[in-house]
């Protein structure tokens, strides 16, 4: 998949700001690692603002439907590539039209990942905000969080039942063998 995604490099967003007069649309400065200046990039992704990285396809970059990025204008900005969302990218999960983000790991003009990576809390994101270990994720939003959760395969599914099964079962017998000896000793 690796071929598919030529032309597609992660970038942090610099800027971000809303398109005069046109709801929903916005206009992000991109750092994609090409020594150049930024790109200017158009999206509807309400998730994007400065410091986040996300994926852009480059100008001549081939989309799945067989097109090809081009730079246009968008709300009357010229946009110079597309911000990605999760199925543009083949990655299982993640919603149409909100920005495939990435981890602070991948520097601009990285390539992205064939699925669609962690985004744990490593970098001093607080560990307030969990209370837990530094195996979770950072939030990214209500409602958001819920979307990079691992599925579970039908085996794993099957792996855990049997599992709980067994220890329920444990459970049960060693409830079930201290009642009996406790009456065992009562007349």
């Amino acid at each position: 998949m690796a071929d598919d995604l030529a032309g597609y490099l992660a970038g942090i967003v610099l800027e971000c700001e809303d398109v005069p007069r046109k709801d929903k649309l916005r206009q992000m400065k991109v750092d994609v690692g090409q020594g150049g200046p930024p790109l200017t990039i158009v999206t509807n992704a309400s998730n994007v603002k400065p410091g986040v990285r996300v994926v852009i396809a480059t100008v001549g970059a081939a989309l799945k439907g067989g097109e090809t990025v081009t730079k246009a204008t968008v709300g009357g900005v010229t946009s110079e590539g597309m911000c990605c969302d999760a199925p543009m990218l083949g990655w299982v999960g993640g919603g149409a039209g909100a920005a495939a983000l990435l981890p602070d790991t991948f520097a601009p003009g990285d390539a992205p990942p064939t699925s669609r990576p962690r985004l744990d809390g490593g970098d001093g994101g607080g560990g307030g905000s969990g209370g837990g270990g530094g195996g979770e994720a950072k939030s990214t939003g209500p409602g958001v969080d819920t979307l990079f959760e691992k599925k579970l395969t039908k085996e794993e599914k099957k792996a855990a039942a049997e599992k709980k099964k067994a220890e329920r079962a444990a459970k049960k017998s060693t409830k079930g063998g201290e009642n009996d000896e406790a009456g065992g000793d009562e007349p």
